[in-house]
């Protein structure tokens, strides 16, 4: 028990600041998700790992929490908070909506010299900041490099830096990375230096880039092992002299004789087309305080600001560092520095209730659609509860609304969930008592009880039959009540169930005269919403839309909206309606990671991967127009795990198919999918 509750504040805080939202890609040990911090509204992406499932690989993630925490850099991908409970942590990151360098080269088969130079400067200026507090990256790949929704490249993953006590000059004994890219001192065992090794894998990836695939490749480990250790590889016919010459430089098999990476921030062909050399310090240094997100936050927080640069300058990657570094990321894109203090509805949200079912819908429910109803549900009698509290204060006398006021609070007070809301939600919205205002109702009924028992005393011995009680009710037909015909007078609201006396005592009082018939007319409509209690509010929506009056009020106004509200919660939740969106494949943008086909019919392309996957040896898994594929070793063990996607395109309008590697070597995958979408006649 106490581990679950360990469990569920660790889960209670990272949903009360973030919405969480779907899978984004998934690993052998982490599953990252897209999020948005409510208060910025910035998206992030959330890594998601089990403590049981990495085993071995925990100290990983703690030396790469420990790297992020003290690298800062426009083209590092930046660490925001980290959540971590007795099972799980959770590693608030940036938001790279461009995905993995691998995927982009693998669209465009190979970049031009000009766009490799491009990235290269990045990367450079990347490696070359990490050398200088010390670090080795030593798992250099286009897979743990991102593109940001700029263009721009993010390093990530440093779960295999190194840090020597020594100093980056200190030499380094473990064997890691990639095979493909590893240095050859690695392969065969030596003690290396881990800049001189990233600067070889940079090569790697730099021939890579040009090239479109890898200079040293191999059916197995030991024919790859053996082309690394000679270091020869053959340079296609388009390679410049130029690029020829670095990709020698850095990939020599001897790493005294290989370019430093501080050669090559003005190399000449990195210099090619820019009249300076590459900038490698950090644009965002650690440590840095910037005076309007300062503000803003000590305004959200009521805080003086010098007590909230305090706060800021812990660092201690909670939420205090993740709402500063948010807002900063804001103010570098020029948007405004501005906090939301409610957490943010959907596009499709047109009040109070839509914004807090999206959000409970995102956070808690998304995989259990029963609760996600039960939970609107309970929050739709919350909110028509709310409208009623609207309705009797716009339209009641002083004397009579207090009475009903506090026949509202009684139905409050009587259940716990609505007393831990409202002592949780301070903050009035539209639609929802003020805290402080049921609090002054509570203690003006202590003082006025005595009069207000003499009041209703008297209101009872004018009229006795005002309060009582209804028909029993019938069950609700799903079908709107017709509206009532204007020149009918005495026409009774919901079918005659309610407020009998009252109408025959108006309709004898107007057939004498007219002034007393309108006098008697505002007193009805009065003592009906007065009459109107907590247990009834089941027909608001009928006392919506008719009315005697032939007038719309206010009250009208706030049930009709209610009800239209309603009307859009319950399409929005309707299983059927769910399940409809997934009867045909997505419609998606262009993106480099998808393949066309030149058809025009999704289920046709389905059916031919579907055809061409067991020739391959591939197992797979069909979920709508989603194909998730696994491969296996003699030993059960699964070695590759990707998803294909049927989808359309907006322009041009044809069928295409997404490509997501999960798990295995990016260039296994590469090879794999081509042939099967190559077998598929796609």
């Amino acid at each position: 028990m106490p581990v679950e509750r360990t469990e569920a504040r660790w889960a209670e805080e990272l949903h009360k600041y973030y919405e969480v939202y779907e899978t984004v890609g998934s690993g052998g040990f982490a599953k990252v998700k897209l999020g948005r911090h409510i208060l910025t509204g910035e998206k992030v992406a959330i890594k998601i790992m089990n403590k049981k499932d990495l085993g071995d690989d925990l100290p990983r993630v703690k030396v790469e929490i420990e790297a992020m925490k003290n690298l800062s850099h426009q083209h590092i991908c930046r660490l925001y908070q980290v959540i971590e409970s007795s099972t799980q942590i959770f590693m608030i990151l940036e938001y790279c909506p461009g995905g993995e360098l691998f995927d982009y080269i693998i669209a465009k088969e190979r970049l031009s010299e000009e766009e490799t130079r491009v990235f290269f400067r990045q990367i450079v200026s990347a490696l070359a900041y990490i050398h200088s507090h010390g670090y080795a990256h030593r798992d250099l790949k286009p897979e743990n490099l991102l593109i940001d929704g700029d263009h721009n490249l993010k390093l990530i993953d440093f779960g295999l830096c190194a840090k020597p006590k020594g100093g980056l000059g200190y030499e380094l004994m473990t064997c890691c990375g990639s095979p493909a890219y590893a240095a050859p001192e690695l392969i065969e065992g030596k003690a290396y230096i881990g800049s001189e090794a990233d600067v070889w894998s940079m090569g790697v990836l730099l021939f890579a880039l040009l090239c479109g695939y890898l200079p040293f490749d191999g059916d197995t480990c030991m024919v790859l092992y053996k082309k690394i250790t000679r270091g020869k590889y053959d340079n296609p016919r388009w390679l410049s002299p130029g690029s020829i010459l670095l990709l020698n430089q850095m990939m020599q098999v001897d790493p005294k004789r290989r370019v430093t990476v501080r050669q090559l921030l003005d190399h000449p062909w990195v210099m090619k087309d820019y009249n300076s050399p590459v900038e490698w310090c950090s644009r965002q240094p650690l440590g840095h305080i910037d005076e309007d997100c300062i503000t803003e936050m000590a305004v959200n927080m009521k805080r003086s600001r010098e007590s909230t640069i305090a706060l800021v300058k812990e660092w201690h990657y909670d939420h205090i560092t993740a709402t500063y570094l948010l807002l900063l990321s804001k103010k570098q894109r020029g948007q405004p520095v501005r906090l939301h203090p409610e957490p943010l509805a959907s596009e499709d949200a047109v009040s109070p209730l839509h914004g807090r079912l999206q959000t409970k819908k995102a956070l808690h429910f998304t995989d259990d659609d029963d609760a996600v109803i039960l939970d609107s549900l309970d929050l739709c009698s919350d909110y028509i509860d709310d409208c009623q509290w609207i309705s009797v204060t716009q339209h009641t006398p002083q004397g009579a609304r207090e009475k009903t006021e506090r026949m509202t609070d009684d139905k409050r007070l009587a259940s716990p969930q609505v007393d831990k809301r409202c002592a949780q939600n301070t903050t009035p919205v539209r639609g929802q008592a003020p805290v402080q205002h049921r609090q002054e109702r509570r203690r003006r009924r202590d003082r006025e009880q005595t009069s207000e028992n003499k009041e209703n005393v008297a209101l009872q011995g004018k009229d006795v039959e005002i309060f009582a009680l209804p028909l029993p009710r019938t069950p609700a037909s799903g079908k709107k009540m017709p509206r009532p015909n204007k020149n009918v007078p005495n026409q009774n609201v919901s079918n005659g169930t309610r407020g009998t006396a009252v109408t025959s005592k108006v309709g004898e009082s107007g057939s004498k005269d007219p002034s007393k018939k309108k006098a008697a007319e505002s007193k009805e409509s009065n003592l009906e919403i007065l009459a109107f209690s907590p247990e009834r509010r089941s027909r608001s929506l009928d006392m919506a839309g008719s009315g005697d009056s032939g007038k719309k009020g206010r009250g009208g106004r706030v049930f009709g909206s209610l009800e239209r509200g309603l009307d859009k919660v319950i399409t929005m939740l309707t299983p059927s309606k769910r399940r409809a969106l997934r009867d045909g494949p997505r419609k998606i943008k262009a993106q480099y990671n998808v393949t066309l086909t030149g058809q025009t019919n999704p289920d046709q392309v389905l059916n031919q991967i579907l055809s061409a996957l067991p020739a391959k040896n591939v197992d797979f898994s069909k979920k709508g127009y989603t194909v998730k594929c696994r491969t296996w070793d003699d030993f059960g063990k699964v070695t590759m795990a990707f998803e294909l996607e049927v989808c359309l395109l907006h322009r041009p309008e044809v069928v295409g198919v997404r490509r997501q590697r999960l798990k295995g070597d990016a260039w296994v995958y590469k090879r794999l999918v081509e042939d099967i979408l190559s077998t598929s006649s796609i």
